[in-house]
């Protein structure tokens, strides 16, 4: 009999991410592609999205699917709790005789970072949560509402506000500020009113544009640019709120804390930020990937049957 094999799906805010791995969490083959959110591209074509992407991991490593033991997938805007039907249809149409664990985005994170379901994972990338499980199974998430009712301190908050002060900027016939002017240069465009066709005229999706932005924060805060380190002072104080909320909710003062998403995943301002106020002894570095912790779910659970 072969080794088992595992398949992780990790479906961030902006990107797919599809793992294949053995029973040491070793990664035998990987593929990667854009968003499969279908609250954003819709449940149709996220769907197309996912399969394809899962067979091109098979075809990667020239393995057929009944070799997948059991396969686990948390995509963002799908959670479980509300679209686990959805979930089990996407992945039993490429991988029918495998065991599928249908997740969230989240959970798959918070495990792939700590390797163990207990703690509390925030994220900041596209988009923004806080979500954690106590060692007596309770599971709470705050935030990740997403962009049109929450998000703050997401990369897409981040580029949002960054665009707003600019249209301020323009609206009452002020000068642009560093950081203004640096954002219009960077999207190659000569004044604000262009800003339009730039965000509205594209068949990408809006919200990853405008989180791109962040980088272009980031960046300016290194330098030294007062606004930039104020915005990110300002994410930092939501992001940190809602960990300190979850906490208390979850009555779990000990939690261990992961961090996840593109903006935290790295040393960089607004990473640096949250530690100090979390009072960490330094930034919370993952053991896994989300694809992998999606993964580990599904051998964990597999092998408990």
């Amino acid at each position: 009999m072969s080794a088992p094999l595992f398949a992780g799906i990790d479906g961030g805010g902006s990107n797919l991410r599809v793992t294949i791995v053995d029973s040491r969490l070793l990664p035998m083959a990987t593929q990667s592609a854009g968003t499969a959110n279908p609250s954003l591209i819709g449940h149709k074509q996220a769907q197309a999205h996912i399969r394809a992407v899962l067979r091109a991991a098979l075809q990667q490593a020239d393995f057929s699917p009944e070799k997948i033991m059991a396969a686990g997938i948390g995509i963002a805007g799908a959670s479980n709790l509300h679209s686990r039907d959805w979930l089990l249809e996407t992945l039993s149409a490429v991988l029918p005789s495998s065991h599928i664990v249908p997740s969230s985005d989240l959970e798959i994170a918070l495990v792939g970072a700590l390797g163990r379901r207990h703690g509390i994972l925030l994220l900041a990338g596209t988009g923004s949560a806080v979500y954690g499980c106590a060692p007596d199974g309770k599971q709470l998430q705050v935030g990740g509402w997403g962009y049109l009712l929450g998000d703050e301190g997401s990369g897409y908050w981040l580029g949002i506000q960054l665009l707003r002060g600019i249209i301020a900027a323009h609206d009452e016939g002020i000068a642009l500020t560093v950081l203004g002017a640096a954002c219009l240069d960077e999207l190659e465009i000569a004044t604000a009113r262009d800003l339009v066709g730039w965000l509205y005229r594209s068949n990408e999706a809006t919200t990853a544009r405008v989180a791109e932005l962040a980088r272009l924060v980031l960046h300016m805060a290194q330098s030294g640019n007062g606004e930039a380190n104020m915005l990110l002072r300002t994410a930092a104080d939501h992001l940190t709120r809602q960990v300190e909320v979850l906490r208390s909710r979850l009555d779990y003062p000990s939690a261990p804390i992961a961090f996840a998403g593109g903006l935290l995943d790295k040393d960089n301002a607004l990473s640096a930020a949250i530690t100090r106020r979390l009072k960490l002894p330094e930034r919370p570095t993952a053991m896994y990937s989300p694809a992998i912790g999606a993964a580990l779910l599904a051998q964990r659970e597999w092998s408990a049957t």
